[in-house]
């Protein structure tokens, strides 16, 4: 089963998705977020602390499929972090970011998250996927700021059309809508 779960900054996504798993001891959370500063170190401690210790963590951005091993249920969290992530590897440099490379960023993230559904999906496994709903919120100022939103946003379309479930989160309370 591959169960998407989007929602706002804050709307309780990642406590719907880990609740998902409750009563699951085989788990393993993938996590995408890298420690920039310290406010980024304080957030990934909560989010540690927030989940059971006898999950088993898997933290990266790339090669998603390595956190497969022998454990049923897996809940990467989150997308648009590693949609961040991905986009300033392979953009660091640029102040423009033209459409051929738009889609080359776009592809490359939607390769990492195909191939681990893919293979979740292969193996009869169970995957919650975790992202941000970016089109509810103002137009970003910044042309980098449009790109990112306009990639996630196909993103979330993308990962959306391969999911047997979606849910949308606001203020706590997850509304099924696939």
């Amino acid at each position: 089963m591959i169960i998407l779960v989007t929602g706002g900054a804050r709307s309780g996504k990642s406590s719907f998705a880990e609740k998902l798993y409750k009563d699951k001891k085989d788990v393993v959370y993938i996590a995408t977020s890298k420690i920039w500063d310290k406010e980024m170190e304080e957030r990934i401690i909560l989010h540690r602390n927030s989940r059971p210790s006898y999950w088993r963590t898997y933290e990266g951005n790339y090669s998603l499929i390595n956190a497969i091993g022998k454990e049923k249920n897996y809940l990467l969290d989150c997308i648009t972090v590693l949609t961040s992530n991905i986009m300033f590897d392979m953009t660091e440099n640029e102040e423009y970011i033209d459409n051929k490379l738009q889609s080359k960023v776009e592809n490359k993230i939607y390769e990492e998250i195909h191939s681990l559904i893919k293979t979740i999906e292969y193996r009869g496994y169970n995957l919650v996927l975790v992202t941000n709903e970016v089109g509810y919120s103002l137009v970003p100022e910044n042309h980098i700021g449009r790109v990112f939103r306009d990639i996630q946003g196909r993103i979330n379309q993308r990962v959306a059309a391969l999911s047997q479930e979606v849910y949308l989160v606001c203020c706590g309370i997850p509304v099924k809508i696939k």
